[in-house]
């Protein structure tokens, strides 16, 4: 037993004594090699810092790949720069001090590829997840057939499944590439890659469809039009998708005329100012956070939504009480009313807070973006998706719950029967006034996330907003609900054929057509008194 333990001490003691240098050895003369000025010397260079295990080995070559690298023949020297411009001895890894005349270790397009190929493999068990989805995809670039067990390695060990389906790319790819293995298995290559469908598994299959033949080309060429078809899918569902993000803004900016004008039958031409003063209370209430309470910035929206709603409440009761209540029954003159309203709030903007788009800045949490199912989706967009029909869902509460609502619907449905029941229509005018543009400022807290915070802003809105609530029906929350994405998905869709200002044209054509079949729109409401 005593002389089992010597035997195992001597073996550590050979280790320290040997195994350590000899990893040095391996660095020192990999980084001799930089000094020849050859590209062949520099590429074994690359192969033998790679291999060496060296602590510093990643950072020299991610030096020589960013051109950070350099050679002083003189004195035998190899150094690098980081980021912040310190020199460090690539044989220490010790910052030192680089002489004036070291000179850049020279790379062509070749060697930059193996550069990224063997920090690729280098870097696919890191313990970052960003470092090994950048490794994956440096070496299905490079489809190094080095890489192949270090690729293997990883897969077995990946909990990510996003990184997993790039380790299993990059692996196909290499089968695909090696011309060594069995036909078999390069076809199996190409079945993985054509599962993936994306843009870079369809260049390299294109690029292999020329060299091959036989089994090995049909397998190719059918894996290329799968992809295809996977594209031309995952297309037309973006665009539905962008269809249905700018159709919750066109409802969020439509649902309060809707019901200004299906129960008061008033033409709202200020209501876009509505929306524009809400989005300037999200823009002071940001300056507030970022001047007294900067690390509360990411509240600004929640505090900005019921402050808006208040303040773009209150103007519309004032401009109902002011003006509005004085002119119903005149349809124009309340048309023309409006339209100077909106005039002097948009000037009035203009006094107070200049003609300049002002900056509201997007939370934390409505930034960036991630992929579903092949589709790209902006954190922004989706939030304001799901505030939509939220608010949509409120108020359909509001109207179905509340004694206000059902007084509203009561209006809108005989606003003679409804005052004789006892109603004051007078007051269920101006609260609807009120409701309609209050939830318009909120809608103002929401564009300004994907929109200019200027006075022109509800410009921008109020003709969609009447094609929305004519189109739907007046009146008609679900009908406002339908036509809102319905003209959202059909402008998306039109874009690409005839341009953005050719395809709203055309889709106002469509709606005139359509309103000569159906005046009432979609989903005309029942019983409304004759005089409305």
């Amino acid at each position: 037993m005593r002389f089992c333990r010597l035997l195992a001490a001597l073996a550590v003691l050979l280790c320290a004594m040997f195994l350590s240098p000899a990893r040095a050895e391996g660095v020192d003369a990999a980084l001799d090699r930089f000094l020849a000025d050859s590209f062949a010397e520099t590429e074994a260079a690359i192969g033998g810092v790679a291999q060496s295990g060296a602590p510093q080995a990643v950072a020299i070559l991610q030096a020589l790949g960013e051109r950070r690298l350099f050679a002083h023949p003189a004195s035998r020297g190899v150094f690098w720069r980081d980021a912040a411009g310190t020199a460090f001895d690539a044989r220490t890894g010790l910052p030192a001090a680089m002489p004036g005349d070291a000179v850049v270790i020279r790379l062509n397009n070749r060697l930059r590829n193996v550069v990224q190929a063997a920090l690729g493999t280098m870097t696919l068990l890191s313990p970052d997840p960003a470092v090994r989805l950048r490794a994956a995809e440096s070496v299905f670039r490079s489809r190094d057939p080095a890489a192949r067990a270090a690729i293997e390695t990883a897969i077995a060990r990946e909990p990510r499944g996003e990184i997993r389906r790039v380790l299993e790319e990059a692996h196909a790819a290499i089968m695909l590439a090696d011309t060594g293995v069995p036909e078999s298995v390069r076809i199996d290559a190409v079945r993985r890659l054509a599962e993936t469908g994306d843009t870079e598994a369809l260049g390299l299959l294109r690029q292999m469809l020329g060299p091959t033949a036989g089994p090995l080309r049909a397998a190719i060429t059918q894996g290329i039009g799968a992809i295809e078809q996977r594209q031309q899918f995952r297309a037309a569902a973006q665009t539905v998708w962008f269809g249905v993000s700018l159709g919750s803004v066109l409802l969020l900016a439509a649902i309060g005329l809707a019901i200004t004008f299906g129960v008061m039958g008033v033409i709202n031409m200020a209501h876009g100012e509505m929306v524009m003063i809400g989005a300037y209370v999200t823009f002071l209430v940001q300056e507030a956070l970022r001047q007294n309470a900067p690390q509360h910035l990411d509240w600004s929206l929640p505090i900005a939504i019921p402050l808006a709603f208040l303040v773009a409440g209150l103007v519309g009761v004032a401009i109902e009480r002011g003006i509005i209540r004085f002119l119903y029954g005149r349809p124009l003159e309340t048309l023309l009313a409006t339209f100077g309203v909106s005039l002097v709030l948009q000037q009035a903007i203009r006094t107070w807070f200049g003609p300049t788009n002002r900056e509201v800045s997007a939370p934390s949490y409505m930034s960036g973006a991630f992929e579903f199912l092949g589709l790209q989706i902006t954190y922004g967009r989706l939030w304001i998706v799901v505030f939509t029909l939220v608010v949509f869902l409120g108020l359909l509460i509001v109207l179905k719950a509340t004694p206000l609502g059902l007084q509203m619907r009561a209006v809108t449905q005989n606003r003679r029967m409804a005052a004789a029941m006892g109603i004051r229509t007078r007051f269920v005018d101006a609260m609807t006034f009120g409701l309609g543009s209050g939830i318009a400022g909120i809608a103002g807290v929401a564009l300004s996330q994907i929109d200019n915070v200027s006075p022109n802003l509800g410009q921008s809105y109020i003709i969609d907003s009447f094609m929305v609530v004519v189109f739907g029906g007046v009146g008609n929350l679900w009908g406002t609900l339908v036509a809102a994405f319905t003209l959202g998905i059909a402008n998306k869709v039109m874009e690409p054929f005839a341009g953005a200002v050719l395809g709203k044209i055309l889709i106002l054509v469509l709606l005139i057509l359509f309103i000569q079949k159906r005046p009432r729109g979609l989903f005309a409401l029942k019983g409304r008194a004759v005089e409305q």
